[in-house]
C-alpha cells in the first residue's frame, strides 16, 4: 500500500516535471522577439536574466551602463529586451544593437524585428544626415527623423551617438534609412503612460503655455500636453486670448477631464480662482440697480454682464416698455451700457432675471420722488409761506366749502 502511494507520488512528480519542460519548450523565442525578464545576477561583463521555468538569458552589461560604467538597474529589477540569438542553449538578449560587429552580423534581423540599433551621426548630407552603424556600414537619417522637434541647427547633431530604428532596408544593407524619432516617440509614449497613471480629474498641476490658438492654449505639464479652452481661462468673457496668455507663462491649473480613448487632457484655470457666484447675493440683492453691458443678443432676450463671471437675462418682454418688439436688437445692441434692476436670482442654476431701470424706476418711490417747491425752503431752514392761491382758485371754490377763518378777538 505504501509502495503504491510512493509510485503515485513519483508519477505525479514526473508528470509535473514533464509539464514544466513542455512549458519551457513552448516558450520558443524568435530573433527580435521582445520579452520582459528579471535580472537575477550581475557580473563584471554580463547581466543574467530569468526567463521563467529553468530558462535563462544574458545581456551585455555595457548596454545598461552610463559613461562612467554605473548601472541604472540592480538585481531583482525587470527589464524589456530583444532576443538576439541562441548558442549552446545560451540565449543572448539586447536592448539595442551597438555599432560593432554584432550589428553587421544581425543587421537584417534588426530591421525585420524592429530592434533598435546604435549609430553615430557622421555628417550632414542633402536632405539629412549620414549615420555610421558598424565598420563601413552607413545609413541615412532624414532631417524629419533625427528628433521629435524640427531641426534648427544640424551641426548640433554631428558626432552624437543615438539609437535608431531601421525603417527601410534594401540592397543587402547598402540602402538603409534610419529614424531616431521613432525611438524617441516610443520612449515618450512610455513616459506619458506612466505619467497618466499618476493623474486624476480634479488634480492641481503646474503647467506651462507652449502654444496659443484662438480657441485656447496648449499646456505642458511634463511628459504630457493638454488643452486649456478659452472658456476655462477665467470666469469673465475672454475677448483677446493673446492679451491674457503668453508662451512660456507658468501657472497652476486643475485637470478638468482625462479622455483616455482619444488620448486628450483638458485643463481649467478658472477653477483655481474664486467663483464670483459665491458673492452674488451680497453684491446683487434683489430689487437693487446696477450698471451692466449688453454682451449677447438672442431671440428671447439680451444677456447683460454685471461683473466678472456674472451675467443676467433681460427678457424680451421687459424691453418694449409695454410695446411688443420683434427682436431685442430693436431696443438694445451688443456693447451698450445700460442700467438694470435685479428682479430674481436662482443660485442653483446660476441665473439672474433683469429688467431695464428706465422702465421700473417711475414705480419706485425711492428713486423717482420729484422735488417740490417747498423742499427748497426746507433745505435752507425757512418756513413754507401760507398762500390762499390765485384769484382764479378762490373763485372756483364751491359755496359752503369755504373754510372759515377764526379770528382771535383778544388780539384786536
Amino acid at each position: 500500500m505504501v509502495e503504491e502511494k510512493k509510485n503515485e507520488s513519483n508519477e505525479e512528480k514526473s508528470f509535473a516535471e514533464l509539464f514544466e519542460q513542455t512549458e519551457v519548450r513552448k516558450d520558443f523565442l524568435k530573433p527580435g522577439q521582445k520579452i520582459k525578464a528579471t535580472i537575477v545576477k550581475i557580473t563584471q561583463d554580463w547581466l543574467f536574466l530569468d526567463l521563467g521555468g529553468k530558462s535563462e538569458g544574458y545581456l551585455d552589461r555595457k548596454e545598461l551602463a552610463d559613461e562612467n560604467g554605473n548601472l541604472s538597474v540592480k538585481e531583482g529589477d525587470s527589464i524589456e529586451a530583444y532576443f538576439l540569438s541562441s548558442k549552446h542553449n545560451e540565449k543572448l538578449f539586447t536592448t539595442r544593437i551597438s555599432a560593432g560587429d554584432s550589428a553587421r552580423t544581425h543587421i537584417e534581423e534588426v530591421w525585420r524585428n524592429g530592434i533598435p540599433i546604435e549609430g553615430v551621426v557622421e555628417k550632414e548630407i542633402k536632405g539629412g544626415f549620414e549615420i555610421k552603424l558598424a565598420g563601413d556600414m552607413r545609413g541615412f537619417c532624414p532631417y524629419s527623423q533625427i528628433d521629435l522637434r524640427r531641426t534648427e541647427n544640424a551641426k548640433d547633431y554631428i558626432g552624437r551617438r543615438l539609437p535608431f530604428r531601421i525603417i527601410e532596408y534594401g540592397e543587402r544593407g547598402r540602402n538603409i534609412i534610419l529614424s531616431a524619432r521613432a525611438i524617441m516617440e516610443e520612449q515618450r509614449k512610455k513616459q506619458e503612460e506612466a505619467r497618466k497613471a499618476e493623474l486624476h480629474e480634479g488634480m492641481l498641476v503646474k503647467a506651462t503655455v507652449v502654444s496659443i490658438r484662438d480657441f485656447g492654449a496648449f499646456l505642458d505639464i511634463g511628459d504630457l500636453q493638454g488643452l486649456l479652452p478659452i472658456s476655462e481661462i477665467g470666469w469673465d468673457r475672454v475677448e483677446d486670448i493673446y492679451a491674457r496668455l503668453s508662451v512660456g507663462q507658468t501657472f497652476d491649473v486643475i485637470i478638468a477631464k482625462i479622455d483616455s480613448q482619444n488620448n486628450r487632457i483638458s485643463f481649467s484655470l478658472k477653477q483655481t480662482l474664486s467663483d464670483p457666484w459665491n458673492e452674488v447675493d451680497a453684491k446683487y440683492p434683489e430689487g437693487t440697480f446696477h450698471a451692466g453691458t449688453v454682451v449677447r443678443l438672442m431671440k428671447f432676450g439680451a444677456f447683460v454682464n454685471l461683473g466678472p463671471g456674472v451675467d443676467g437675462l433681460l427678457h424680451i418682454s421687459k424691453l418694449g416698455k409695454g410695446k411688443r418688439i420683434v427682436h431685442p436688437s430693436d431696443v438694445v445692441k451688443e456693447g451698450q451700457a445700460i442700467e438694470v434692476r435685479i428682479d430674481a436670482i436662482d443660485r442653483d442654476q446660476k441665473r439672474i432675471s433683469l429688467s431695464i431701470a428706465e422702465v421700473e424706476a417711475p414705480d419706485d418711490a425711492a428713486r423717482t420722488i420729484e422735488k417740490r417747491p417747498e423742499d427748497d425752503y426746507h433745505e435752507y431752514g425757512g418756513e413754507v409761506p401760507i398762500s390762499l392761491g390765485s384769484l382764479g382758485d378762490i373763485m372756483k371754490r364751491k359755496p359752503g366749502k369755504k373754510k372759515k377763518e377764526t379770528l382771535d378777538v383778544s388780539q384786536e
